[in-house]
């Protein structure tokens, strides 16, 4: 028994109308007079027209009073109860009175609470959903093909009631004889007889097989034992190798840390060597790009110094009778010049031959070039620019730079010979 059954139970009697007040205390101690008064309340409350015996004088009137509510609670109601529990009139007998209680008390919810929809609908306007009424529609159409079907076969079985009701007549009408009912009483007992040789044999050979288990377990125990006494013995006794491999096991840690540090190092050196070689690479990149610019504006002045001086000359085509002349003065401010500079001593002056010689520290210059005129300076340039791109120093670059400028200056001094060459030749040819 429990708090809660025995709550729910007094609020169920006192719902249902039990005139007697029931305590939680009045089933701590058996009490067979309230549960047989509960029990008569609720049977009446059933069927009120029930006969049921009242005596409880003796043991025998309790027994037959309890065996007949529990019969007739069976028969008209379907619950079943457990004679044993009600006759110890304890907690037990509780949860056997809550059984019927239980019915009863949702039977009156349910009623009520049908009063209370009928007066909701008497003042309320009628509403028809056929929604809900599916499901109740589906199951009456169900219940109404089983009638029809019990209905036939019920049919069938009456209308063969007549012979069957004549074979069930001879059968009982005819006397037994003792010695067929002997026979098959043998029979029957021969057979039983088989059976229980068999569960004897079965028990039998159960028996041997427990006896055999038996054995195999004790086998196991003392082979788990006898194993567990060597794994003892093996775990105390130190192999004779075992410090050799700690040894081992020492100098390959340490192998392998100091193949981790180089390791380390090496990935570092590489690293740096990466990046001095991408610096590198940036910085020949800016000295080609930087020779390619003074290059290009070289180039530039000289086409511009070149246009300068074909002007020149077209605009002093007409004064070509004078060019000995002019010539002459030209050497002798050649010497001049060379004099106050203190490259050379004061020397005759040439003949016409040597007039376009240089003089000064550009007679000691080694120049670099072709033996072409104007039109191929672009292609000597281009040359030259391509000795300027090898892999040197700062100081070779420079140079390299001031050669070709030199180069440069020779190449501009060489178009204007050849320039006023052919003048000569037509003034003397005029």
């Amino acid at each position: 028994m429990s708090y809660r059954d025995l709550r729910s139970l007094t609020e169920m009697m006192r719902g249902l109308g039990y005139p007697r007040l029931i305590s939680l205390e009045n089933f701590r101690q058996p009490n067979f007079p309230l549960v047989v008064e509960m029990l008569l309340w609720l049977v009446k409350r059933f069927e009120p027209t029930a006969d049921l015996p009242t005596e409880l004088d003796t043991e025998q009137d309790r027994v037959i009073l309890i065996r007949t509510v529990v019969q007739f609670m069976a028969s008209k109601a379907h619950i079943k109860l457990n004679p044993k529990k009600l006759y110890q009139s304890d907690g037990y007998a509780v949860k056997e009175l809550i059984k019927i209680a239980r019915v009863l008390y949702s039977a009156m919810k349910i009623n009520s609470g049908m009063e209370g929809e009928e007066d909701q609908d008497r003042n309320t306007l009628p509403t028809f959903d056929i929604g809900s009424k599916l499901s109740q529609l589906k199951q009456t159409r169900k219940l109404g093909t089983k009638i029809t079907m019990k209905g036939a076969t019920l049919y069938d079985l009456l209308g063969k009631e007549v012979d069957l009701r004549e074979r069930r007549q001879a059968v009982l009408a005819k006397n037994l004889e003792i010695q067929e009912v002997e026979a098959g009483l043998k029979t029957s007992v021969k057979l039983v007889d088989g059976e229980i040789k068999k569960v004897q044999h079965n028990i039998e050979n159960v028996a041997a097989n427990e006896a055999n288990l038996e054995s195999k377990i004790e086998k196991k125990k003392v082979e788990l034992e006898r194993n567990q006494k060597r794994l003892a013995t093996l775990k105390k006794v130190r192999p004779a190798f075992m410090d050799e491999y700690e040894k081992l096991e020492a100098d390959l840690r340490k192998c392998y840390e100091e193949y981790m540090l180089r390791f380390r190092c090496l990935t570092f050196l590489e690293q740096q060597i990466e990046e001095f070689e991408r610096v590198e690479q940036e910085r020949m990149e800016e000295r080609q790009t930087a020779t390619k610019k003074i290059l290009e504006k070289m180039k530039q002045d000289e086409a511009i110094k070149s246009m300068e001086g074909s002007s020149e000359l077209h605009s002093d085509g007409e004064d070509l009778d004078e060019t000995d002349d002019d010539d002459e003065d030209d050497d002798e401010e050649d010497d001049l010049l060379d004099m106050k500079q203190g490259q050379e001593e004061v020397q005759p002056r040439p003949g016409k031959s040597a007039r376009n010689r240089p003089s000064g520290p550009a007679a000691n210059r080694r120049l670099y070039g072709s033996m072409t005129g104007a039109g191929m300076e672009d292609d000597s340039l281009d040359s030259d620019s391509d000795m300027l791109l090898d892999d040197d120093s700062g100081d070779s670059e420079e140079l390299e730079v001031n050669e070709m400028a030199a180069e440069s200056l020779k190449n501009r001094k060489s178009a204007k010979v050849k320039m006023s060459v052919p003048a000569e030749n037509s003034d003397d040819d005029f």
